[in-house]
């Protein structure tokens, strides 16, 4: 059978959440959305367009995660490069983004994220000393999709500040609580101390 040809990065046409959910209905083990649909499922509303789809699982889960996604291609992504994993292939240590391309329609459909805590605790991955426990951390939406909770997905998206992250801070704000608020200050100090989001989250709350 001739290979077909490497998919364009940007041949993105990603499930929504609720498809994702679907498909791994029954998967015992841990996961959820991340990014910027996490937010919008906590928002309950689609606050803008996603051109990708992210969700987080347990490095170690891998093969289960694998086995019920058959019709997709696993690609390893890293360092603006993607390549296909094998069929028995795992990603390489420090790999931690896994594309999946659905080969029938030449697309990328999902975004599945390595990451390195236990089904007990959640650990950001840039600084494992940031953990909360995951029932914490993880919330689940009233059809029963599991998202990371907005106060992590800042944390993440801190580091970048690209404008989809600024329009996403920005909306989130007003309704983060004072716990929420408190954790993702504490967190951003420790991680990016010079962060212009930090003034924003020490004025007190209306």
């Amino acid at each position: 059978m001739d290979t077909p040809p490497p998919l364009p990065h940007d041949a993105w046409s990603a499930w929504h959440p609720r498809e994702l959910a679907r498909r791994l209905a029954g998967v015992p083990q841990p996961w959820c959305v991340v990014g910027g649909w996490a937010l919008d499922l906590w928002h309950g509303v689609e606050t803008r367009p996603h051109e990708d789809l992210e969700f987080t699982i347990l490095r170690a889960d891998f093969p289960a995660f694998r086995a019920v996604l058959p019709d997709l291609r696993l690609h390893a992504a890293d360092d603006g490069k993607v390549w296909p994993l094998g069929e028995n292939e795992t990603p390489p240590a420090g790999v931690a983004q896994v594309w999946c391309a659905d080969v029938a329609a030449r697309c990328w459909r999902v975004d599945m994220m390595l990451e390195d805590g236990t089904p007990e605790t959640w650990v950001y991955k840039r600084d494992p000393s940031i953990r909360r426990p995951r029932g914490e951390i993880v919330r689940l939406t009233e059809e029963g999709i599991a998202y990371l909770a907005p106060e992590a997905n800042l944390l993440f998206k801190a580091k970048y500040r690209r404008d989809k992250d600024e329009a996403d801070f920005a909306r989130a704000l007003p309704k983060l609580n004072e716990a929420e608020r408190d954790w993702l200050r504490a967190g951003i100090a420790r991680a990016c101390p010079d962060h212009a989001w930090l003034d924003v989250l020490a004025v007190t709350r209306r």
